[in-house]
């Protein structure tokens, strides 16, 4: 954000500025108490190997402070003739607590154990070099975590997405009123990144509209063009009873069979650059033609015979009765229908992701018709597929944007159908 700052501002170069610095992910959760700044030190199964040993009267309070009464043997393999410290009193600790929970094969029984329990043991042979080969009952101090559990607390450490400092800085901060919210408008003017704090959906509204743009500059013409003829003009025969079945058969395809058509014949047979809007724009004109067809049909059937027998009557063309009269009076239902179909083109992911339009787009600059590009539904894909937390807030935010362009584009097809249409 600094160099972004001083590339549009050179002259504040040498100058002290006061700048909004987006904080790290995590430090944003920990503002909105989304992850919390302590968790807990143990899990319920460490837990229960305690209060196990604890119901066995192992745990003891010697001083304040919880120890573990083991009967220790002194293996003569492990702990040598001469210094005690040549001994490796830390195995000798791991087997005899591993002796009081014998189906317990997780290692991190032993960090029940404090790092100074070997000196313990140490201690007990250094006094008494006889016990060496003997069972001897020797106090083992406990890590810090199962102390507090002994005393009734629940244990709690910092969470290791944080440091220390970081937390003292971060709290200093929040102290001197130097962090503060507000809207996120970068959600909506930021290209996409690897930081989720700096991620946007710049890239993917820009692919999503110059998509839409190609599937409608295809799609409406042309699924006019063939409403008109097989409504209008075409023969009834067999043919176009076959064209007309084979229509509504396509508008239950699913839409992943397009996409696979599309990459076949397009990037396939035809050659065209992959992950791109011309691209994605011809597959979902697939997906949009039967919809556009169908609903046109429907229009033109419901603009009523006597229009076409006025106009016929006053010595009007057939085609002059369909440009003229027929498609205007139907026009507020073709533009719902066309409407309705690019809603559902604007929610297709399934074939966009296999003619690869999930492109990583950190800047809008050079977007086109022919440059890779990704829209909103690959964008929520490719941020909910990320293991970084932080993208699960951004990925929901997405969601919530998508559904707003959804519930804009029929509240549109609506308006327009209820102050245009006429009722016959």
């Amino acid at each position: 954000m600094v160099r972004d700052y001083v590339v549009k501002h050179p002259e504040a170069i040498g100058k002290t500025i006061t700048l909004p610095i987006a904080v790290s992910d995590p430090f944003d959760q920990l503002n909105k108490g989304v992850i919390p700044k302590e968790i807990d030190a143990l899990n319920w199964v460490e837990a229960g190997w305690f209060e196990t040993l604890t119901n066995r009267g192992v745990v003891v309070a010697e001083n304040g402070r919880a120890s573990l009464k083991l009967d220790v043997y002194i293996d003569p393999a492990k702990v040598e003739a001469g210094p005690p410290r040549e001994g490796d009193f830390a195995a000798l600790a791991r087997d005899s607590l591993q002796a009081y929970l014998p189906k317990v094969h997780d290692t991190s029984l032993f960090t029940m154990l404090a790092d100074e329990a070997p000196n313990a043991i140490a201690e007990r042979v250094a006094a008494d070099p006889a016990v060496i080969g003997k069972v001897v009952q020797v106090s083992l101090p406990v890590s810090q975590p199962f102390v507090e559990l002994a005393a009734g607390k629940t244990p709690k450490v910092l969470n290791p997405r944080f440091t220390a400092d970081q937390i003292e800085v971060f709290e200093a901060l929040k102290a001197k009123g130097l962090v503060h919210m507000k809207f996120n408008w970068e959600l909506f003017f930021n290209a996409d990144s690897r930081f989720p704090e700096r991620a946007g959906l710049a890239g993917a509204i820009t692919g999503t509209f110059l998509m839409l743009i190609v599937c409608f500059a295809l799609s409406f013409p042309i699924g006019i063009a063939a409403a008109v003829y097989l409504e209008e003009f075409a023969p009834k025969n067999r043919l176009t009873d076959l064209i007309e079945v084979n229509i509504n058969n396509l508008a239950a395809v699913p839409s992943v069979v397009f996409g696979l058509l599309g990459l076949a014949v397009f990037l396939g047979y035809f050659g065209l650059p992959r992950s791109t809007p011309l691209v994605g724009g011809l597959v979902l004109s697939l997906v949009t033609l039967p919809t556009i067809i169908i609903a046109t049909r429907a229009a033109l059937k419901a603009v009523p015979p006597s229009i076409r027998e006025a106009a016929l009557g006053v010595g009007a063309s057939k085609h002059q009765v369909v440009l003229h009269h027929v498609l205007p009076l139907a026009m507020p239902g073709i533009l719902t229908g066309t409407i309705i179909g690019m809603a559902h083109a604007l929610g297709e992911t399934a074939p966009l992701l296999l003619i690869g339009m999930n492109a990583f787009i950190p800047s809008i600059e050079s977007m086109g018709v022919l440059e890779p590009a990704t829209t909103l539904p690959t964008q929520i894909f490719s941020w909910a597929d990320s293991p970084e937390r932080g993208f699960v807030s951004r990925t929901s935010a997405a969601i919530l944007v998508l559904l707003g362009f959804l519930v804009v584009m029929n509240l549109l097809a609506v308006v327009l159908r209820q102050r245009f249409e006429r009722k016959w």
